[in-house]
C-alpha cells in the first residue's frame, strides 16, 4: 500500500491535468496572444555564474515575456532538470503501461488547475514551457508537465514518508540583533537528489505589475521559497503535516509568489494568503522591514491563523504553533512522532543566550549537524539543522535588502551577499558584495565530511544488498559501519543485510545498536522495534 501510494503520488507531478479540451483551449488561446508580443531578450536580461558556483538570472517584462526568458535563457538547465524529474519517476514507476493507468486517474485528479493558478502566472508557465522537452510529450503537453511541476514542493509535503522536506528557519529583531533590525535565516531543505540542486538560480525579477524581488530557485520554477521583494518583504516556506489532498488546489509556491509580487507588509501579506485555497499544511514565515518584525501564517485546506510571539524571537519547523492548531489532531500526532519539535528545541537552545546576532551567528546554527546540547547523532539524521541535504539556506536583512545565499554543497558552501538595492537600480552585470560574504563551512575539508560523501555513494549498494541478498564483502560492511558510526541509519541497514542473509546474530546486534542511537522518528523506532523482535526469535 505504501509503495502504491509513493508511485501514486510522485508520478502525479508529472501527469496531464485539468480537462485535455480547456488546455487545449488555452494554449491556442495563449499562443495566438504570445506570437503577437514578439518577445525576446534585452541586455538587462542577463544569465551568469558566481564565482562560487551559483547561477544568477535578472529578467523583467510582463508575464509572457517573464516566462518564455527565463525558459530561452536557461533552456539546457531547463531540459536538465526535467530529466532530473522523470528518472526520479522512472525509479518509482518503471512500466509504461502503468503510468498510462496512472496518468488516466490523475487527469481527472488535477481537473481544477486552471482554475486553482491565477492566469498571469498561467501565462508566465506558458512561456516558460515553450522551452520545454519534445521527449517526454508522451506524459502530457509542454503546458501541462510545466503547470503540474510546480506542485512539486506540495506533493514533497504530503509524502512525509519519502522525508523530502524539513524545513527549519528563525527570525530576530529588536534586542536580538546588533542594530535592532530584522535579521532571518532558512535552510529549505526539499530533497529530490544531488542532481536536483546542482543548479541552484539566485534569481532577480523586476515584473512589469507589482514589486521587483529576488529568490532562490531552481530552471522551470516561477514560483517561490524563498525570497525577498524591493520593499524588505521576505518569504521563506516551511512544511506542515499533510494528508493525502483529494484534489490539487493552487499550489503554496505560487501563493508565495503573489505574496512577494504584491505585499510590501504582514497586513497585506495575511489578506493576499487568505484569497487562496492549498491542499497542504503550510508555515509561510513572513518578514516586513516596514514592521521590523515577523510571523508565521499557518495555513492549511480547512484552517487559516498567524502565529506570532512577543518576545523578538520567531522560530518556525514543520508543525504549526498558533492557537487554532493547539487541538489538531493531525498536528498533534505529528508533533509527538516526527523530529519537527526536536529541531525547534534546538534551534531555541541554538539562541538561548542573551546576545546580538549577526549574519555569521545564524550561517553557524544553520550548518549545525550535531543535536541537542551538541549531541553527535550522526551526519544525515533528520532531527539536526543541517540534514547535509538543503537546497539551499538564505539570509535576510530586509531594512537595508540585504540577501546571504549558500553556494553548493548544500548549505556549507560559501554564502554570497546580494545588495537588492544595488541590483534593481541598474543593469550592470550581477555581482555579490564580496567583504559581505560568509566564508565556506570549515567542516567541508575535514575528514567526517569525507567519510559522510563516502557515506552516502556506499548507502544504495548496502541498501540493494539487504534487498536482494547479493553478498558484500567483510571490508567493505566494515567500512560502510566506519563512515557513519553515530547515525542509526547506518546500523539499521546493517541489521537488515545480515537480516536478509539469515544471520541472526548480528542482525539483532545492528537492530540494538540502531535503536541506542537518536532514530529521527517514531515510526523509524518502531520498525526497528519489529525487526530487533523477528531477529531474536531466530535466535
Amino acid at each position: 500500500m505504501r509503495s502504491t501510494l509513493c508511485l501514486f503520488l510522485v508520478l502525479f507531478l508529472f501527469s496531464s491535468c485539468g480537462s485535455v479540451k480547456n488546455l487545449k483551449k488555452e494554449s491556442a488561446r495563449f499562443q495566438q496572444e504570445f506570437d503577437s508580443t514578439h518577445v525576446k531578450l534585452e541586455s538587462q536580461d542577463q544569465l551568469s555564474r558566481s564565482p562560487y558556483g551559483n547561477l544568477q538570472l535578472r529578467l523583467q517584462g510582463n508575464d509572457f515575456e517573464l516566462g518564455y526568458k527565463k525558459g530561452l535563457i536557461t533552456k539546457p538547465l531547463l531540459q536538465h532538470q526535467e530529466d532530473v524529474f522523470f528518472q526520479k519517476v522512472a525509479e518509482f514507476v518503471p512500466k509504461p503501461k502503468r503510468q498510462r493507468l496512472l496518468m488516466k486517474f490523475l487527469k481527472w485528479y488535477h481537473r481544477d488547475i486552471l482554475k486553482d493558478i491565477p492566469l498571469n502566472y498561467r501565462k508566465e508557465i506558458y512561456g516558460l514551457s515553450k522551452h520545454a522537452a519534445n521527449k517526454y510529450d508522451y506524459v502530457g503537453s509542454k503546458y501541462e508537465r510545466s503547470l503540474l511541476l510546480h506542485g512539486a514542493h506540495d506533493i514533497g509535503h504530503a509524502m512525509q514518508d519519502l522525508m523530502l522536506v524539513g524545513c527549519s528557519s528563525v527570525a530576530l529583531w529588536d534586542s536580538q540583533t546588533e542594530d535592532g533590525k530584522l535579521l532571518i535565516g532558512r535552510n529549505f531543505d526539499f530533497y529530490v537528489n544531488d542532481a536536483f540542486a546542482e543548479n541552484k538560480i539566485v534569481e532577480f525579477i523586476a515584473p512589469t505589475e507589482g514589486y521587483k524581488y529576488a529568490a532562490v530557485s531552481w530552471p522551470g520554477m516561477i514560483g517561490v521559497v524563498s525570497g525577498m521583494n524591493e520593499k524588505g518583504l521576505t518569504i521563506s516556506l516551511n512544511a506542515g503535516k499533510s494528508s493525502i489532498p483529494l484534489r490539487g488546489k493552487t499550489p503554496i509556491s505560487i501563493v508565495a509568489r503573489d505574496i512577494l509580487q504584491h505585499a510590501q507588509n504582514i497586513d497585506e501579506a495575511i489578506q493576499i494568503a487568505k484569497g487562496f485555497k492549498v491542499f497542504i499544511s503550510e508555515s509561510v514565515l513572513i518578514g516586513s522591514a516596514q514592521d521590523n518584525r515577523a510571523v508565521n501564517i499557518e495555513m492549511s485546506p480547512k484552517r487559516f491563523d498567524v502565529f506570532e510571539v512577543n518576545n523578538d524571537i520567531l522560530f518556525c519547523t514543520n508543525h504549526f504553533q498558533s492557537p487554532t492548531y493547539t487541538k489538531d489532531k493531525r498536528n498533534k500526532s505529528h508533533i509527538a512522532s516526527s523530529h519537527s519539535q526536536y529541531r525547534l528545541d534546538k534551534l531555541m537552545q541554538s539562541f538561548s543566550k542573551k546576545a546580538i546576532y549577526q549574519p555569521e551567528d545564524i550561517a553557524k546554527v544553520l550548518r549545525d549537524a550535531t543535536g541537542l546540547k551538541n549531541e553527535d547523532i550522526g551526519y544525515g539524521n533528520e532531527k539536526a539543522l543541517n540534514q547535509l541535504l538543503a537546497h539551499h539556506a538564505v539570509i535576510f536583512k530586509p531594512d537595508e535588502l540585504l540577501m546571504w545565499v549558500s553556494n553548493n554543497p548544500y548549505q556549507l558552501g560559501t554564502m554570497e551577499a546580494y545588495d537588492l538595492r544595488k541590483i534593481f537600480q541598474n543593469n550592470e552585470p550581477i555581482e555579490a558584495i564580496k567583504k559581505l560574504e560568509i566564508s565556506a563551512d570549515p567542516f567541508l575539508k575535514t575528514k567526517a565530511f569525507a567519510d559522510f560523501q563516502q557515506f552516502k555513494k556506499l548507502l544504495p549498494e548496502m541498501e540493494q544488498a539487504a534487498k536482494t541478498k547479493q553478498h558484500l564483502s567483510d571490508n567493505k560492511l566494515q567500512r560502510f559501519e566506519q563512515t557513519n558510526p553515530n547515525l542509526w541509519l547506518t546500523h539499521q541497514v546493517l541489521g537488515d543485510y545480515y537480516f536478509k542473509h539469515q544471520n541472526w546474530e548480528k542482525a539483532n546486534h545492528y537492530y540494538e545498536i540502531a535503536l541506542s542511537k537518536e532514530v529521527s522518528s517514531e515510526k523509524a523506532k518502531e520498525h526497528l522495534q519489529k525487526k530487533l523482535q523477528k531477529a531474536r526469535k531466530k535466535l
